[in-house]
């Protein structure tokens, strides 16, 4: 694989961590009950990436394109698990020394991937771009998607590490709160808008 390729996919695929979204929300959420829950919603999101990468990269994940209704229902899913959450998060009343078990925490952050079929499409779309013209594609887009597993991975770590580093601040009770409905917020609305937004 040419090393053009490579660079220009490891830049695409940084740039794409670095826009939030409900996996950004969901880490600074557990962030406030401390670094494993953090970490363990981390993994779990990036069990969900893996999943899709690997799907895209089998070919699995074109028959989500292929079937609108099969397409429809993981959305409507996705976006009914976002708004719980969102809802959770605002009206939650949880005490200083309250945190998720890592379980749940991997738990949540693996649903909120695997329920979101814009990554299957957006894992469809993306990976093929870096194949070399003349390359066996799928042990290419093995490789990619490994790939960026990864470099998704580090930039999350990299946000555990930076709120971790804040966390006297963060366990305020007030910067507590307002991080809860903050992130609640945000998880609400991305949800609301998988909901509305239909392709």
């Amino acid at each position: 694989m040419p090393l053009e390729n490579i660079v220009a996919f490891v830049t695409a695929s940084f740039l794409i961590a670095l826009s939030p979204g409900p996996g950004t929300a969901m880490v600074l959420r557990q962030s406030v009950h401390g670094r494993r829950a953090a970490l363990a919603t981390v993994f779990g999101m990036e069990v969900g990436v893996a999943c899709w990468a690997v799907a895209a990269a089998l070919g699995l994940s074109v028959l989500l394109t292929a079937s609108e209704i099969a397409y429809h229902a993981l959305r409507i899913g996705g976006a009914v698990f976002l708004v719980y959450l969102g809802i959770k998060a605002l009206i939650s009343k949880s005490l200083p020394g309250e945190a998720p078990p890592p379980s749940r925490a991997f738990r949540s952050g693996l649903v909120v991937n695997l329920a979101n079929p814009k990554l299957g499409v957006f894992a469809i779309s993306f990976l093929p771009q870096f194949v070399p013209a003349g390359e066996a594609g799928q042990g290419v887009l093995l490789f990619l998607a490994a790939f960026w597993v990864v470099i998704d991975t580090v930039w999350y770590l990299v946000i555990v590490t930076v709120l971790h580093t804040i966390r006297g601040w963060l366990g305020r009770p007030r910067v507590r709160t307002a991080l809860e409905k903050l992130s609640g917020g945000v998880l609400l609305a991305l949800g609301v808008r998988l909901v509305l937004d239909p392709r």
